[in-house]
Parts: structure tokens; sequence; C-alpha cells
């Protein structure tokens, strides 16, 4: 019953921010009631202890509750990940594949180094050492972008399909790959000996990332047809949370990448049905319930992102350092795109890598992962500087996507572009 009280505390209290946000602060509705989050956990932290100790308590104790790590890994994130993937036509993803699969591997591995590298010469200017297992550990973190905060600012943009597929397909597939990377640095960083042979790395990630993918297509697969069978909506929802839910067990059990499972049934069940046409009521339904989830949970996590500053001691200590980390992030991030962009085929305009860079969104993923590093004298380093970055990324380029994307520009370069491929085609 404890989970229960705590879940029924998080929604009230999403409903009343997100109300707020709606009748005064007019922000996208996510990044509103993180904002709103933020501002009462300074207020608590600031002054509750003086003025408002049991409000202080009372919230403090249901933060200290919840395994945040486990709820946004184990729970929220599967659901969020399959209404995403639901959303996305994989026709659309197929001519976009190379970028999408070159940016959320070898863009991670980049990001990762030059973030470890930075960190580690830039912190010790602050007064801070950390390791530079640590330095690396934190660039795994926080190098994936996240696919939650990053569909659902997307959303605001009035971005071009392609280029909405190259950011959402980057930030729905960087997972696997991340959590491989973050798994054997945490290994090192904790004094496990593990063997870093590529063909060891490349098993490892074979597993967890391949073995993901190839469970959602067949969990995919065999739901599509059983749906094609009965063309019912309330079957249809049944049948797709037992994917989510059901799907997320096997792969715990099998230890491969649920993240991308729910990435792969996603894509396939949203997909199958150019052959099959459903009813339009199912479909109509299937598709309301699925956002519906997809909005009601992404409040919850940016409530949960807001709250989190709850939980960090002293973090005025590392704010200094946390704005350094934001300027390493960033740079590693421009290293990441803007490096493998020049060994594609595909031409990219100047305006299609800036919205690539600046749409690179950090969130719930990063936080989760560095609240899972166990209890040391570096992990509360770690955890301070991920939540400015973290924090920054949402709402100072959550809110400013819109305007770096401008649809004309990108489109005016990319014709440009094309037009140079055709003279020198001829």
């Amino acid at each position: 019953m404890e989970l229960y009280y705590s879940f029924s505390a998080l929604i009230v209290l999403a409903s009343i921010f997100a109300y707020l946000n709606y009748r005064f602060l007019k922000l996208p509705s996510t990044i509103g009631i993180m904002v709103i989050a933020i501002v009462v956990s300074i207020i608590l932290v600031s002054f509750g202890e003086t003025f408002l100790p049991r409000t202080f308590g009372h919230l403090h104790n249901l933060m200290s509750s919840i395994d945040f790590t486990e709820v946004l890994m184990g729970a929220m994130l599967n659901f969020l990940l399959f209404a995403g993937g639901i959303h996305i036509n994989i026709n659309d993803l197929k001519e976009q594949l190379r970028p999408v699969v070159i940016f959320s591997t070898l863009g991670v591995v980049i990001s990762t180094f030059v973030v470890g590298f930075g960190i580690f010469y830039l912190l010790p200017l602050f007064g801070i050492q950390l390791p530079f297992i640590f330095c690396l550990l934190f660039g795994a973190l926080i190098s994936p972008t996240d696919p939650v905060a990053v569909l659902s600012i997307l959303k605001q943009a009035n971005v071009s399909k392609s280029l909405e597929t190259k950011v959402a397909g980057e930030s729905l597939f960087n997972d696997g790959m991340a959590v491989v990377v973050f798994s054997v640095v945490l290994q090192l960083a904790i004094g496990k000996e593990i063997d870093l042979g590529i063909e060891n790395i490349g098993l490892l990630l074979l597993k967890e990332a391949g073995g993901g993918l190839l469970l959602g297509i067949v969990l995919g697969w065999v739901t599509s047809r059983l749906m094609r069978e009965v063309d019912d909506y309330i079957i249809s929802v049944l049948v797709t949370l037992s994917v989510v839910m059901g799907g997320y067990l096997i792969a715990r059990q099998m230890h491969i990448s649920g993240p991308l499972t729910m990435v792969a049934a996603g894509l396939f069940m949203g997909n199958f049905n150019v052959k099959f046409k459903m009813k339009s009521i199912t479909q109509d339904y299937l598709i309301k319930f699925w956002e519906l989830i997809d909005e009601i949970l992404n409040a919850v996590l940016f409530l949960f992102i807001g709250f989190e500053l709850l939980m960090i001691k002293d973090l005025k200590h590392f704010v200094i350092p946390g704005l350094a980390a934001i300027v390493i992030v960033l740079f590693a991030r421009v290293i990441s795109i803007w490096g493998p962009t020049k060994f594609m085929r595909t031409t990219f305009s100047p305006q299609t890598v800036k919205v690539l860079v600046w749409g690179g969104i950090r969130g719930g993923v990063s936080i989760a992962l560095a609240m899972s590093i166990p209890k040391s004298e570096y992990s509360e380093i770690i955890l301070s500087i991920t939540y400015c970055v973290v924090v920054f990324s949402i709402i100072v380029q959550g809110l400013t996507i819109a305007k770096v994307a401008n649809p004309k520009k990108i489109a005016k370069e990319e014709r440009e572009l094309e037009s140079i491929a055709a003279e020198e085609g001829h």
C-alpha cells in the first residue's frame, strides 16, 4: 500500500502543478510542472525546516520512499518508450536509419570520452577531485539523450519530418549502447575485474541491444496477429498493456534491454496495420489511450525530476561545477554530432546539425543512472552535476528548441544541398 499512497500523492501534485502552469505560466505542460516542482523544492530546502517542517518532512519522506531508478528504468520508461515507438512511421525511420544508428552508437561513445576528459581536467579548478574512471562514468550516463524528454518537447517544435525522425530515432535507440557503456564503466569504478576485449564488449552489446530488439519484434509480431483476429478496442488496449508489462518481465529474466524491447514492439505494432486496417473506433481508442498514458506518466516523471532537488545535499556547492559541466556536455554533443556527419554519405546542412545538437536533451534517464551508482564520496558529486545539466537541458534547450529549429531555413539549406549534389552528379 505504501507505493499506492506515494503514487497517489504524486498524481495529486502533478495535477495541481499542471493546472497552475496552464493558468499562469503557460509553459509546455511537462516543463511547467518541473519548474513549479523545482521552485517548491528550493523554497522548502531554504525555509522548510524552519517555517514548514511538516510539509518539508512529508515531501522528503515521499521522495525517499521511492526508488527513482527502479520506478523509472523498471516501469515508467517502458510505457513511455512503447508509446513513443507506436507513433513513429517505420518508413520515415528506414530513410534515416544510417544517421540514427551512427548517432545512437558511435555518437554516445565519442560523447562519453569527450565529457570524461573534459570533467577530469576542469573539476580540479573548482577544488573537486574526481578520479578519471568516475569522470568517464559521468560521461556515460549524461551522453544519451533522453527519449522521454526529447519526444515530449519535439511535439512543441515545428520541425521537418526527416529531422524529427533523426532526433526521435536517436533518442529511442541510444539506450542500448548507453546502458552497456555505463555498466562496463561502473563495474570498473567499483573495482570489479571485467574483460575489456572488443569481443567481450561486442557480445555484451549484442546480447543487451540485439536481444532486446529481437524480443520486441517477436512480441510485436505475435500480438499483432492476435489483434487481427479480434478487432475490438478494449481487447486491443489490454493486449498492448500486456506487451509492455509482460515484455519487461521477460526481458528482465533474459537480462536484455527492456527499453529497446519496448521501442521495437511499439514500432512493430504502430506499423503492422499498413496491410490490416483496424476499425476506425479501435484505432482511435488505441491511439488516444497511449497518448493519455504518455501525458500522465510524463507529468509524474517531470514532477519527480523537480522534487529530486530535495534529495541532493549541499547542491549550492556544486552549482558552479554544474555550469562548467553544462558547457562540456554541450561541447561533447557538438563533437559527437558534427564529427560523424563528416563521414556519412548524407550531407547535413549547418541548420540541421544545430538542431540535432540543441535537441539532444537530457532527462530522467541520466538522473536514474546517477542515482544507481553505489553510495561513495563521489556519487553525490556526480548526482549534483547531473541534476544541473538535466535541469538546464530541459528548461533552456527545451524552451528554445522551437526557435532554433527554423523550418524555412532548414528547407532552404536542404534544397541548396540537393541542387549542389545534382550538379556534382552530372
